[in-house]
């Protein structure tokens, strides 16, 4: 068993505008890496063994961040742990988008699935784990990944069933979310408070 916590990026100026980053590359702002250290506040009252993050910086930096305040190794990057890609939705103001397409599950010129999504963090997470008990030897190691939040919502919503998160609410940037992985099994343990 592994314990994975997974982090959503703190804030960007794109996020602040309400703009689709996907895999556009937008750096943290200064509250972006406030909700980092925020982060790292949360999960200092357990012991992790490493981390792992997206390679786009708003993932990357905030992993760094957490690590350092942690007392961890660098960031491993896992490019499946990437954000969605919006294709033509990519740069729209959130209003835009859904102005255009309708809603998340539409079917964007050049867009990913949220499925196709959760597919691919799902085999990354899984590897990522797989690693850590090869190389653990406790039972159990906790391990963060610093990700996105098309991601992390793809994934709640597979393990959930389609339940959670409901609908309209977001998941804020810096958020800590629990999941127990097994062999080719995610469980969600904790849910962040979603405001």
């Amino acid at each position: 068993m592994t314990l994975l916590t997974l982090v959503r990026h703190g804030q960007t100026d794109w996020n602040l505008a309400k703009r689709i980053q996907g895999t556009t590359d937008i750096p943290l702002n200064d509250t972006g890496r406030a909700d980092a250290r925020a982060a790292a506040a949360l999960l200092a009252d357990g012991t992790h063994h490493a981390i792992y993050a997206s390679p786009l910086a708003r993932a990357r930096e905030t992993a760094e961040i957490i690590a350092g305040e942690l007392g961890l190794n660098d960031p491993h990057l896992v490019p499946d742990m990437r954000e969605r890609e919006f294709g033509d939705g990519e740069g729209l103001l959130v209003a835009d988008y859904l102005a255009a397409y309708g809603d998340w599950f539409a079917a964007v010129p050049g867009a990913e699935t949220l499925e196709a999504v959760a597919d691919r963090a799902l085999v990354a997470l899984d590897r990522i784990a797989r690693h850590s008990r090869r190389r653990s030897t406790p039972l159990a190691e906790s391990i963060v990944v610093v990700t996105h939040g098309g991601v992390i919502r793809s994934l709640i919503d597979r393990v959930s069933s389609g339940t959670l998160p409901r609908e309209g609410e977001p998941l804020r940037n810096g958020s800590v979310h629990r999941f127990e992985s097994s062999p080719h099994s995610l469980r969600l343990l904790e849910l962040a408070d979603l405001r």
